[in-house]
């Protein structure tokens, strides 16, 4: 379990966050719902030890990243909102480069990489560097890098931003097949149709509070709107 504590942070002692209790199960999709600026981006980030919490705890599996930095980490994956890369290597560079941080296998490697690279259509950019790519596939290497490592925990911030179509099925066909193994996902969008299908629970942020979390039943009860959908009582809260 990924498990957050009565988390308060943000940015220079600037708290932007506050008090924020929730977890994410193995084998569950919980999307994080939200206005710009609600503080999805700065949740995220304190799970990741990017930010440093003013108070709270954030444990995975009952281990806090001071405790143990390397369990932490590698049992977390992130995929983030832009594309963040390093320009003199290729496609194939990042996911050794991946591979070798994260102790993986060179059979494990060639293995995951080629099953990856063809399900996004990938292969034959191998060899290509970042800046020859566009956003999308930019996109895509952020997915692939991320996929390579097989976390029990995913953290992904809007992740549907320049993918086509397809992509976007195949991104969301693999989140389902990876919930099924057992990785518990942590998914902030904006695109509520696709998180009412997908999400299994949901946490509404607002002002860096959370104002209602639960499966979309438990929130239709809660607000007493038994058929609304999900961006009906997403505008319901937030207005």
């Amino acid at each position: 379990m990924l498990s957050v504590r009565n988390l308060t942070g943000g940015y220079s002692n600037i708290p932007l966050i506050h008090q924020l209790n929730f977890h994410v199960n193995p084998s569950e999709m919980v999307g994080l719902i939200g206005l710009n600026g609600a503080g999805k981006s700065t949740t995220i980030k304190h799970i990741l030890g990017l930010l440093q919490p003013l108070e709270g705890t954030i444990t995975i599996h009952g281990k806090t990243l001071e405790e143990d930095p390397s369990f932490f980490r590698k049992r977390l994956g992130y995929i983030p909102e832009s594309p963040q890369f390093y320009e003199e290597l290729t496609l194939w560079e990042h996911l050794a480069l991946t591979a070798h941080a994260y102790d993986l296998t060179d059979e494990q490697l060639q293995e995951r990489g080629e099953v990856l690279l063809k399900l996004f259509h990938m292969e034959k950019r191998r060899d290509w560097f970042p800046q020859m790519m566009s956003k999308g596939m930019q996109q895509k290497l952020m997915m692939i890098t991320t996929f390579l490592i097989e976390p029990d925990f995913l953290l992904i911030d809007e992740p549907f931003m320049g993918l086509d179509p397809l992509a976007m099925q195949q991104l969301l066909q693999l989140l389902e097949h990876r919930k099924k193994r057992g990785t518990g996902i942590l998914l902030s969008t904006h695109i509520l149709e696709i998180a009412e299908k997908y999400c299994d629970r949901f946490l509404f942020l607002h002002h860096g509070k959370i104002l209602i979390q639960g499966s979309l039943d438990e929130i239709r009860t809660q607000l007493n709107q038994p058929n609304s959908s999900l961006e009906a009582l997403f505008l319901a809260i937030t207005q």
